[in-house]
């Protein structure tokens, strides 16, 4: 049903530089992690790992907890109960609990968990690998949350209710937007199914949380993919002490603050700490902490806290304080026993701030995957592409230096200059010579005429190629067609589409395809190839 192809991420030309260095082994960065994502890398944290205490009875009574309600899988059922066991150990993703999961890379970098938990199992059979999906619930940015894109139409839910998006409550507006994706996918083989999945999850009352829960259980457990949601009492009580010296003594911001300066100096820094890294978190509250002279109060809010009320609130509350990033890693690498954390450039980079932090707190720096990236290719456009005697790695190209590919390649006449640029300049070097050897002060004279006679010629070569475009308008709106469908907004199809158009075309086959083609280690793009 379908065939991958896989291509160097930097012939993408949508990665940063940060995470090509990274991929490339940078000497820059080593300072910046501690393991490479290799296996060999992966068996230096497991040592390092076994030396961290994890409270695993606490952990697995959270997540029976959370599971109590849900139907699911004996394979999950299986891994929660392996989680016990000191050889026992995970691989996680983390992502917010976007409106029916938001961008594809939400599918993806789960899939690849899954993967590279499978993969470590049979590298490595004295371990067990249970692969974890902690869902950032606490985030309080509806309006990066709250919208998502089939086949290139918004769907936006528009009722924000305040604090983090998790606790927010399905309501009768998001339902409807189920009605309305009901209309764009009924018609397609698998539409009435994924629909009917949307559904049976979000129903009203129930909150986000609750309702990507079963959503990310209903797509993943037959993997034994554990969901762990970290907004949990239980859990936050083994941050404390990091808590404290976050609000009492600032220590985070210190730490980080350094390490940024010296990553700074090479990379752009993804995060900034700020004096305190925590937020209040009731009810619909989720707003961040800040010194107020001699006490603390609740940005936007009238909530005020002495020294002696914060501390007791931390003590009688710690579900009440949430982590914001420079915080949210040490939390999950706390409670988690966990080897490899998978994310994307822009998670990627921000980790690369961390690793002092963790040293300080005698938390084991996880090894740092990139996460696998797919582009979705139907065999229309990848006929299509191939009839125009593209590369894939060709089709990522910009528009415009794909149009000069295809004139250059395919056009009746020479639209470059090719070496005559070339000549035209070691012309002028002989005429510099022989000018100079007459009077010296003519150098400077010659020097400024070959340049303007350079840059007439580069005129002209635009020119030529600018006229000979106009003789392949069909190519050129074949090639719009294809960057508009495989790359929404110019960029990544990951970044803007949502699983479910697919899934109304492929069913449950697409989910096991892109398993089946994820990568564990290898980091490299994937182009996913549907077949006849």
């Amino acid at each position: 049903m379908f065939a991958a192809e896989h291509i160097p991420y930097q012939q993408t030309h949508a990665f940063s530089r940060i995470v090509r260095d990274y991929l490339a082994n940078a000497p820059e960065l080593k300072p910046f992690y501690s393991c490479p994502p290799t296996l060999e890398g992966i068996e230096e944290t497991i040592r390092q790992k076994q030396q961290q205490p994890i409270d695993r009875e606490t952990l697995v009574a959270a997540l029976g907890e959370q599971y109590r309600t849900l139907e699911t899988t004996p394979a999950v059922q299986r891994n929660i109960e392996r989680l016990r066991a000191a050889n026992t150990f995970t691989v996680c993703t983390a992502h917010q609990p976007n409106l029916f999961t938001g961008p594809l890379y939400f599918i993806y970098k789960i899939l690849h968990t899954i993967r590279l938990a499978a993969y470590l199992e049979e590298s490595l059979p004295q371990y067990a690998f249970v692969p974890v999906y902690y869902m950032g619930s606490e985030d309080a940015d509806f309006a990066e949350l709250n919208h998502t894109y089939v086949a290139g139409k918004l769907i936006e839910w528009k009722k924000e209710q305040g604090g983090a998006v998790g606790r927010m409550l399905v309501d009768r507006t998001l339902v409807q937007l189920i009605d309305e994706l009901e209309g764009q996918l009924v018609a397609q083989p698998h539409g009435p199914e994924v629909i009917g999945l949307l559904r049976r999850c979000y129903t009203p009352g129930r909150t986000i949380q609750e309702a990507t829960f079963e959503l990310v259980n209903s797509l993943y457990g037959a993997y034994g993919l554990v969901v762990l949601i970290p907004d949990n009492g239980i859990l936050k009580a083994r941050m404390k002490q990091v808590f404290e010296d976050d609000l009492f003594r600032n220590t985070s911001s210190g730490i980080v603050q350094q390490t940024s300066e010296r990553l700074g100096a090479v990379y752009n820094v993804q995060a900034h700490p700020r004096e305190i890294n925590l937020f209040y978190l009731k009810d619909n509250i989720r707003e961040r902490i800040v010194r107020d002279g001699d006490g603390f109060r609740v940005n936007n809010t009238d909530l005020q806290f002495s020294e002696a009320e914060m501390r007791a609130q931390l003590d009688a509350c710690p579900e009440c304080f949430s982590p914001n990033v420079i915080l949210r890693g040490l939390y999950q690498e706390t409670i988690l026993p966990n080897l490899a954390f998978i994310g994307g450039g822009g998670e990627m980079a921000y980790w690369l701030q961390l690793k002092d932090l963790f040293a300080h707190y005698g938390v084991v720096y996880p090894v740092l995957v990139l996460r696998n990236s797919f582009l979705v290719m139907e065999k229309k456009w990848e006929d299509l592409v191939r009839r125009m005697e593209l590369s894939l790695a060709e089709a990522f190209l910009p528009l415009d230096e794909l149009m000069n590919l295809i004139v250059t390649r395919y056009s009746n006449h020479s639209v470059r200059l090719n070496g005559k640029l070339e000549s035209a300049g070691e012309l002028f070097e002989q005429i510099r010579s022989q000018a100079s050897a007459i009077d010296p002060t003519l150098a400077q004279h010659v020097a400024a005429i070959k340049a303007r006679s350079i840059k007439n010629l580069e005129e002209l070569e635009k020119k030529m190629l600018r006229a000979e475009k106009r003789k392949f308008g069909d190519q050129q709106r074949q090639l719009q067609k294809i960057k508009e469908t495989l790359f929404p907004n110019n960029g990544l199809q990951e970044r803007v589409e949502n699983f479910s158009g697919f899934y109304a075309q492929w069913g449950r086959g697409f989910i096991d395809a892109l398993y089946e083609h994820s990568l564990a280690l290898e980091q490299q793009f994937t182009v996913l190839l549907e077949k006849e």
